[in-house]
């Protein structure tokens, strides 16, 4: 089979592409990626002598190289979008841009290769955010995204089942909860709070660390995928579950393991529309016989030292990025 991964050089994507050259040797992966801030190619340097990988430098709005580069393929997986939240804030276009048109793009170019199969990654927060008691999210909970982030991800879920019912293009999509793991660009918080607290910085932990995610190691993200393409039905979505931790549970359990206390806490603004609180019932997708073998509180030491131990990886992401908590954030307490 060949197997085209878009954005295969960010987080998850890179760690899919282990976890796929490792589990189906015999197959052939396409890495398309634009090789932006989120992209490195150095996730990937240990595989890029294999000769079943190839890297393919591109924008996925680019129908051209698009078109070329979708030809002969038999699976897309499609995680290439702009996914920080902060960042689609500030440059809300380059979100709609990127996760809409970009989309767009690849499910014409998708339709014309007549590819077996698109799967399409997309995230819980698309469905909004929940209350203390509010039940989790389930694959018929409506559509309420309160971010530019999530509200151009809820336009690709809704292109890549236009393109199912009106074309019958084959599709299915997977909404996850936040990932972590090794590869994680540390702008995002748990890879931000490890490298900030070994460079002897304080972190920035938004209101009173009371916001709640639920959290999925990147390996049982990726399993899951490979189980949605073998076993899941064309057409339908299935939600990636994780652990519920609120913030400052996830704050408190990485000071514990680098042995640091409260004071390394700098307590910041939340930034606009915060979402409270993001919950997914996983039973559609378990009934297909996913099991998630990871748990944060195991897994969690093994990615702080990984940071130890790689820091050629991420200290040179760190260095002369700019901050952008300041321009994002307000002060309110939510109701909640």
């Amino acid at each position: 089979m060949r197997i085209l991964v878009t954005g295969g050089a960010g987080f998850i994507g890179s760690n899919f592409i282990h976890y796929w050259l490792k589990t189906h040797p015999g197959d052939q992966v396409i890495n398309f990626d634009n090789l932006t801030y989120a992209g490195h190619q150095e996730s990937l340097q240990d595989v890029e002598g294999n000769p079943n990988y190839k890297f393919i430098k591109g924008d996925i709005t680019d129908f051209t190289i698009v078109k070329n580069v979708m030809s002969g393929i038999d699976t897309v997986v499609h995680f290439a979008a702009e996914s920080h939240v902060d960042r689609s804030i500030i440059d809300p276009l380059q979100f709609v841009r990127t996760n809409v048109l970009g989309t767009a793009t690849l499910l014409n170019a998708a339709l014309e290769a007549k590819v077996k199969r698109f799967h399409h990654v997309s995230t819980d927060e698309v469905y909004g955010e929940l209350g203390s008691n509010d039940p989790p999210f389930t694959e018929n909970t409506p559509y309420s995204p309160r971010t530019p982030y999530s509200a151009s991800k809820a336009g690709s879920d809704h292109l890549v089942r236009a393109y199912f019912e009106t074309y019958g293009l084959p599709v299915t999509i997977t909404n996850c909860a936040n990932n972590y793991g090794p590869y994680h660009d540390p702008e995002k918080l748990i890879p931000r709070f490890i490298t900030n607290l070994l460079e002897g910085q304080k972190v920035p932990l938004m209101g009173k660390g009371e916001n709640i995610r639920e959290w999925l190691h990147v390996q049982d993200h990726a399993e899951a995928i490979d189980l949605v393409l073998q076993k899941g039905k064309i057409g339908e979505t299935y939600l990636i579950q994780g652990e519920e931790k609120t913030n400052m549970e996830i704050t408190q359990m990485i000071l514990r393991i680098l042995e640091m206390g409260g004071s390394m806490i700098e307590y910041v603004g939340h930034r606009l529309g915060h979402d409270f609180r993001y919950a997914i019932n996983g039973d559609k997708l378990k009934a297909l016989g996913w099991v998630r073998k990871h748990n944060i509180k195991d897994e969690l030491p093994k990615i702080v030292e990984w940071y130890k131990q790689n820091e050629w990886w991420w200290k040179s992401l760190k260095s002369g990025r700019p901050n952008i908590d300041r321009s994002v954030q307000q002060s309110y307490e939510p109701k909640h």
